[in-house]
């Protein structure tokens, strides 16, 4: 079913929901990342006006998702960090503790994703930062669908995505189908047992969409030739820059390196060179890109 509207009603964007991993989807979908960064009053009327969706903005200390719908889709997207221009509130949760925070995490949301298999491990800080704002927003998802079943998409950017894809497990657990969930450079978020049930259960609807040079998809990690952390299928690549392996993307700093661990002060200057790609990980490069 295509839910097309009529030229200046939503911006021009539109999703096809018989076009799987479409360019159309992603740029709407892109779209609704980009408006998921804003607060309540400034984003309810832009949801409105750029997709032509009537939106609701759940949060919970720092995190941040919308809820948006008309009468044929249900599009829920999650807020990357509350600094989009920096990756500085990031630096712990995908660098300096992130060994640390491969968990099965405890609670109601622990049981939900220990679900994924015998030895699967998510990362706790995302864990943590959708737990207190799932429930109410699971809530209204399931309402709405009962209310009219469409399909639902999830998005987000950054952290978002990695939200996003914690979301799409969470509502298999409440038997409510998802239709495509579609990222942009969003981290790793658990060890390959996790990762290859979600892309299992999912086959054919997850599209991670990664800029060759953002720095985030490489991540989490404190070791540069051995990671825990695996990402979930499919990737697309976005721009003209191929993948860059995060060793080369580090150069100088990864050549002192003892055994590939990064420790010390070598995690600082780590993050100074990723933190120098930043642009890279801007959702606008991302939106440029998909438009080209």
């Amino acid at each position: 079913m295509s839910t097309e509207r009529e030229p200046g009603a939503g911006g021009g964007f539109r999703l096809d929901e018989d076009d799987s991993g479409g360019l159309d989807n992603a740029r709407f979908l892109c779209e609704a990342a980009a408006l998921a960064y804003l607060p309540a009053a400034a984003g309810e009327p832009q949801f409105k006006a750029v997709l032509g969706l009537d939106a609701r903005l759940f949060s919970v200390g720092n995190t941040q998702g919308w809820l948006a719908t008309d009468e044929a889709n249900i599009v829920v997207a999650f807020r990357g960090t509350e600094s989009p221009a920096t990756l500085d509130g990031l630096k712990d949760i995908l660098l300096t503790d992130a060994m640390n925070l491969l968990v099965v995490p405890e609670g109601r949301l622990g049981h939900d994703l220990s679900a994924a298999g015998v030895g699967a491990r998510f990362h706790k800080g995302f864990a943590d930062a959708i737990a207190d704002i799932w429930p109410p927003l699971a809530e209204a998802i399931e309402v709405e669908f009962k209310r009219r079943d469409r399909p639902i998409w999830l998005t987000g950017h950054s952290l978002g995505g990695a939200l996003a894809l914690y979301a799409a497990w969470l509502l298999k657990r409440r038997f409510v189908p998802v239709h495509e969930v579609c990222t942009f450079g969003a981290p790793m978020i658990g060890n390959r047992v996790a990762c290859e049930a979600l892309s299992r259960e999912f086959a054919g609807k997850i599209f991670r969409y990664v800029n060759g040079r953002d720095p985030v998809p490489k991540l989490p990690t404190m070791s540069l030739v051995a990671n825990e952390f695996v990402h979930v299928d499919t990737e697309r690549l976005v721009g003209r820059d191929p993948v860059t392996r995060l060793t080369d993307l580090l150069g100088a700093v990864a050549s002192k390196s003892v055994g590939g661990l990064l420790s010390g002060t070598l995690l600082d200057e780590a993050w100074g060179t990723l933190n120098a790609e930043v642009a890279n990980h801007f959702l606008d490069r991302y939106r440029e890109q998909l438009r080209g």
